[in-house]
């Protein structure tokens, strides 16, 4: 087996902001695996707070190299490697080999038929009235997934639902709010119709949520990297947000949904904002999935050759073979 490690970055079509960051371009590698005349891809785009960054997933998977070309296999894959962007890479491309080398899907070795999925479409951090406007502008997205902080959020929401009062509304915080602030802001959350809080409080803080129950659902993202840490996001919260990016790829990220799905949580699927290579693995999780964001490409100034078709509704059709799987 031969393995390619690349770099490739993508620009933004417009600087995207969230709580203490702002990215104008996505960098990520990308795993290319060739074996009898075919080639499985994959791609990851890291996670920023970790600082698991091109550079320190392009090195991991260099140092890895050799052993991965005297072969491999999914148990192999998960100790080689750490949880994060590097093993996503890997983990993704070698699924995508074995559907090309085997000629059965990704879906047909999971016995599953595969839904189209809804995906909800970001609005980043700017002022109520830019936020409202850029929400109004999404029309065709009957949900929308909003950036927050702790700068006016309830007067944010309160334009955004008047300019979108047809809308599921989910709110990403990024570890914006302390826990007053969260108890502040639920209630108005709860009567705007907001359907989720994503991550109100800094990861590590999470035992500052015992005992308060929570009139909107909250979801956890940083607080939850991988099944290792899902004991005790469980225990606090309701929603569950798998990145393939955090939990290390499709092995990883289908481990951590059956432990969710045990346990009646609902789940969300995410993204690090790549393309559409690694919004389709994540398509998988996606059919277990309450909330489902993979509107990174929608971000991008340009995708991958195959892409995923997003159309109205936010609809996302179900990955061509050419792309992955």
């Amino acid at each position: 087996m031969r393995m390619i490690v690349e770099r490739v970055s993508f620009p933004l079509a417009a600087p995207f902001v969230i709580t203490g960051y702002t990215f104008n371009d996505t960098d990520t590698v990308r795993v290319t695996l060739e074996a009898d005349g075919v080639k499985g891809r994959g791609e990851g785009v890291g996670v920023y707070y970790l600082n698991d960054t091109a550079d320190v997933m392009y090195d991991q998977l260099v140092e890895v190299k050799p052993e991965v070309e005297r072969g491999v296999d999914f148990d192999t894959i998960q100790r080689l490697l750490p949880p994060g962007g590097a093993r996503n890479a890997l983990d993704c491309a070698f699924w995508d080999l074995q559907a090309k080398r085997s000629g059965v899907s990704v879906w047909e070795r999971l016995n599953m038929t595969p839904k189209t999925l809804k995906t909800v479409c970001t609005v980043g951090i700017g002022s109520a009235e830019k936020m409202a406007a850029t929400a109004a502008s999404y029309s065709k997205y009957p949900n929308l997934k909003i950036k927050l902080d702790n700068d006016n959020p309830v007067g944010k929401l309160e334009a955004i639902r008047a300019a979108r009062p047809d809308a599921t509304l989910v709110i990403d915080v990024n570890q914006g709010w302390t826990i007053e602030e969260l108890k502040e802001y639920a209630p108005a959350c709860e009567k705007l119709g907001i359907a989720m809080i994503e991550q109100p409080l800094k990861r590590g803080t999470d035992e500052e949520l015992d005992g308060y129950r929570s009139p909107v659902w909250l979801g956890a993202d940083e607080s939850c990297l991988d099944a290792s840490e899902y004991e005790a996001a469980a225990k606090r919260y309701d929603v569950i947000n798998i990145k393939l990016d955090k939990c290390g790829g499709l092995t990883a990220g289908l481990m951590l949904a059956n432990l969710a799905l045990r346990d009646k949580k609902a789940l969300m699927v995410g993204n690090m904002t790549g393309s559409s290579l690694s919004m389709a693995p994540a398509y998988v999780i996606g059919q277990f999935c309450h909330f489902v964001d993979i509107d990174g490409p929608l971000l991008l100034a340009h995708d991958v050759e195959d892409g995923l078709f997003y159309g109205t509704g936010g609809i996302v059709e179900v990955p061509n073979r050419a792309l992955w799987g």
